[in-house]
């Protein structure tokens, strides 16, 4: 019966052993992400027992890729990237440079050619998304300084990822080392062509997905109906995607992050995050139960000399690198450790990137079953790694005194310029992200005082260069809304993104400033009802723009253009 339904065989054993690894992994204190990969393994060709269809689970995993891609371009952001770029752009390189060269060092003193120990370098060199946002959000540090800059690190390396996903099939023969008078211009001209397709993909997404996409998503949001919504997604993703493939040579998984980053621009983001998780959840599941099929665990004790020294590349140099780079960026101690444990661990785009090199004959079985061994170890320590940031600061700091002055670093702009008078009832602007940024400057050209706070020093510079006034700093804590004149403003306007950060910072000015009227951007429409229920001015996410904010705060202001 298996044999005439490889499908329906495969996802049954594969997902109830999911479940099953996942359930123990979540007791044990594990990402679930360690118990898909075990799963995996036992239905590989590797374990006794049930072996799943190997090309059925190929197939579920290129939609896996092509959904966690999507997911991918739906959180990537240029305005959180650019909030910290000076560090998080050079650090990123420098790091991924680092961990590439190192592990290609050591794929080449275990016997990979040059062109394999390149693509198993890079394998080390990116941490997971899944991982660092899902222990970011468990601590609660998503919206702080140091969360943000170790997103904006991690997207840096995923942009660099998914240059090297397009790039590695072209450069393949190269890398293989091919010979004949062909090998040099066939490389080239297959780069060339590449690079070509990539920017013309790129530029008809530019111009007519930006366009066309809001515009059926709008037709399709006007039904009312939440299953077409979500089927509309779901087929603009993997469309995209396939008709990347096909009509541009590049890859799914790019197609399907261009297509997650022309959505993230639409006012349809937010639900189109929310209501495709649980079928990106899914899928995501079956990609890594297919990467667990590809590990043997033979490969523990057939080679344990590479494995600790792959391990030591993912959480030690890698560590190293990363928090004596964010140091040497002049910021706190914490922030470095915070920074290294993020980056302490590989994942997804390791396993796309092994398993990529080894349909172009780049790696073997071998090296992909170190990677995933790897991920798998490094995955599970992550969250011991997390747990001894603080105990490590304090012992750093017992021991040194180069730690005592690092973790006594403030943020630069953590307290307003004592040469610049505060505006007597000025406008509060929690969150200083696109939206924020251009509510504040909209503000500040009605005549109108302005004291923005974000936890991005950039952000806090940005406004001030243009003649505001701002804090840096996390506005869940007192003594920074007391820095930003709470006591003295007239209106509180909360934008950030992240519905419970935002709840966090209305709750404590209700604490400080019972009668301080709040204006709130709303994540959904969901949350913008329960806000107004509790009393709170509140814009749902389809109306939410800077445009629509500047005029609701002067509704609130009473329409006065005129500072107070």
């Amino acid at each position: 019966m298996h044999g005439s339904l490889p499908l329906i065989a495969t996802l049954a054993v594969g997902l109830g052993l999911a479940l099953l690894f996942g359930l123990l992994a979540q007791r044990l204190r594990l990402p679930p992400l360690v118990g898909y990969l075990l799963a995996g393994m036992l239905i590989g060709p590797h374990t006794p027992g049930f072996v799943g269809d190997a090309g059925v689970a190929t197939q579920l995993a290129e939609i896996g890729v092509m959904l966690l891609m999507f997911g991918v371009g739906l959180h990537f952001s240029w305005q959180d990237l650019l909030a910290v770029r000076r560090t998080a752009v050079p650090g990123a390189l420098l790091q991924m440079a680092v961990a590439t060269g190192l592990g290609a060092l050591l794929a080449r003193a275990f016997g990979l050619g040059w062109g394999g120990a390149l693509v198993f370098g890079l394998s080390l060199s990116v941490a997971s998304t899944v991982v660092l946002l899902r222990a970011l959000e468990a601590r609660h540090e998503l919206a702080t300084g140091p969360g943000r800059l170790a997103v904006g690190w991690l997207v840096v390396e995923d942009l660099a990822m998914v240059i090297a996903l397009v790039m590695l099939p072209a450069l393949a023969p190269m890398l293989q080392g091919a010979s004949g008078s062909n090998a040099t211009p066939g490389w080239g001209v297959a780069l060339l062509k590449t690079l070509m397709a990539l920017g013309g993909f790129a530029l008809l997404m530019a111009v007519l997905g930006r366009r066309a996409l809001p515009w059926l998503l709008w037709q399709v949001t006007r039904t009312g109906s939440r299953e077409l919504f979500t089927l509309a997604v779901v087929v603009a993703a993997v469309s995209l995607a396939y008709g990347a493939a096909q009509g541009f040579g590049v890859s799914f998984a790019l197609g399907a992050f261009l297509a997650g980053m022309v959505l993230r621009e639409s006012p349809y983001s937010q639900r189109a995050a929310e209501d495709t998780l649980p079928l990106r959840d899914a899928f995501a599941v079956l990609f890594f139960v297919s990467v667990g099929m590809l590990f043997d665990p033979a490969v523990l004790w057939r080679d344990p000399l590479p494995l600790l020294a792959v391990l030591a590349v993912v959480l030690v140099a890698k560590t190293l690198a990363a928090a004596l780079l964010v140091l040497a960026r002049g910021l706190p101690l914490r922030t470095a450790l915070l920074v290294a444990a993020s980056l302490a661990q590989i994942g997804e785009f390791s396993f796309i990137l092994v398993a990529l090199g080894g349909q172009l004959g780049l790696l073997d079985a071998r090296a992909q079953s170190w990677v995933v061994a790897a991920a798998l170890a490094s995955i599970a320590l992550n969250p011991a790694l997390f747990a001894g940031v603080a105990p490590l600061e304090r012992w750093l700091c017992r021991r040194y005194a180069w730690a005592r002055h690092a973790a006594l670093r403030e943020p630069p702009l953590a307290s307003l310029p004592e040469a610049q008078a505060a505006p007597d009832a000025p406008v509060l602007v929690v969150g200083l992200g696109a939206v924020g940024q251009a509510l504040a400057l909209g503000l500040l050209q009605q005549g109108l005082g302005v004291v923005g706070i974000d936890s991005s020093a950039e952000r806090v510079a940005a406004l001030r260069e243009a003649g505001g006034l701002a804090v840096c700093g996390d506005a869940r804590d007192p003594r920074v809304l007391v820095q930003a004149h709470l006591q003295r403003a007239r209106l509180l306007v909360l934008t950030p993104a992240d519905a419970p950060l935002a709840q966090q910072v209305g709750q404590q000015a209700r604490i400080l400033r019972p009668e301080l009227p709040l204006l709130l951007r709303a994540a959904s429409d969901e949350e913008a009802e329960r806000a107004r229920e509790a009393g709170t001015t509140a814009l749902a996410p389809a109306e939410a723009w800077s445009g629509a904010l500047l005029r609701r705060c002067q509704a609130l202001l009473g329409g006065s253009a005129t500072p107070h």
